[in-house]
């Protein structure tokens, strides 16, 4: 369906259980963090808040990558790092007597660890007073430097492996596109460097579940997210997610077309065909959506 102004029928949906929303909202900003749920104006929130499970957004809310398609907030000049946001986090989970929690960051490619060391002492803090709190992480591409740089590698695959002796169920990052739409899409990540460290986490921790997601409507084709799919399963993820992409903004990407919920039943049918072992594929389906169902 070609873009128009006003929303497509099974794009508007309820937000939710409002007294979820209000508690959850409440503690996190009463802790002075961020969600994703909260900056990137999820749909389904209200669903997720209500099913004990929330997105942290890790490092502050001013991300060094501008990726045309997030609303989070872009920046060369990120806040300093904060050394008591994994604490606060970490009680925000036991206020809200969350079973599972997403860990998720904008990049922070002014950290020499590039965002690594937020993932895990967020993670320690969280078991400390909780130690049966299941996490799964949803993580940069932790590059940040020259493509050219013989080390560029080498550190990428060294920070992944900091976050996963950390020890999440899932280990989660995002295509968020296919291959051509890459350069306009994602500045600053590339399609082989994201299918690079999805390998690269099923060989370090083969007993940890890899996922990773696309958004639809920017401009690909059906052969094209097939395509995707296919070089996915040869990184051997076993999850992914498929959901609609929503312009957040005019200063963001416009949307080409609105998948139906029937090509998304297709494509999650495809999805499975090929192997992956979860699959969550309709309009409104994020990152995050149903995570603990696995």
């Amino acid at each position: 369906m070609a873009p128009t102004e006003r929303l497509p029928a099974w794009l508007r949906r309820p937000i939710g259980s409002a007294s979820a929303l209000e508690t959850v909202q409440t503690v996190v900003k009463g802790q002075r963090l961020h969600t994703i749920c909260e900056e990137g104006r999820c749909p389904n929130r209200g669903e997720c808040y209500a099913a004990g499970t929330a997105t942290f957004l890790l490092g502050g809310p001013i991300c060094t990558r501008s990726c045309a398609f997030c609303q989070v907030e872009k920046g060369r000049a990120p806040v300093p790092f904060d050394a008591g946001e994994a604490e606060r986090v970490a009680e925000a989970v036991e206020q809200l007597g969350l079973r599972y929690v997403v860990l998720t960051a904008v990049a922070r490619d002014d950290l020499a660890d590039h965002g690594a060391g937020l993932f895990t002492g967020t993670m320690a803090a969280i078991r400390r007073r909780n130690p049966l709190v299941a996490m799964e992480v949803l993580t940069p591409d932790f590059w940040g430097g020259h493509a050219l740089r013989p080390e560029g590698e080498a550190a990428q695959r060294q920070r992944l492996a900091t976050v996963l002796a950390a020890g999440p169920v899932c280990f989660n990052h995002n295509l968020e596109t296919v291959q051509r739409l890459q350069g306009e899409v994602r500045r600053g990540a590339t399609y082989e460097r994201s299918l690079a460290l999805l390998a690269a986490a099923r060989e370090q921790a083969p007993q940890i579940p890899t996922k990773s997601g696309l958004m639809l409507g920017l401009g690909e084709t059906l052969e094209e997210v097939v395509a995707a799919l296919e070089d996915l399963r040869r990184a051997d993820c076993q999850r992914l997610t498929l959901g609609q992409y929503m312009r957040p903004s005019l200063a963001h990407l416009p949307v080409a077309r609105y998948w139906h919920p029937d090509d998304f039943e297709r494509l999650g049918m495809i999805a499975r065909e090929l192997g992956f072992q979860q699959v969550r594929s309709g309009p409104l389906v994020r990152s995050s959506y149903h995570a603990a169902d696995a």
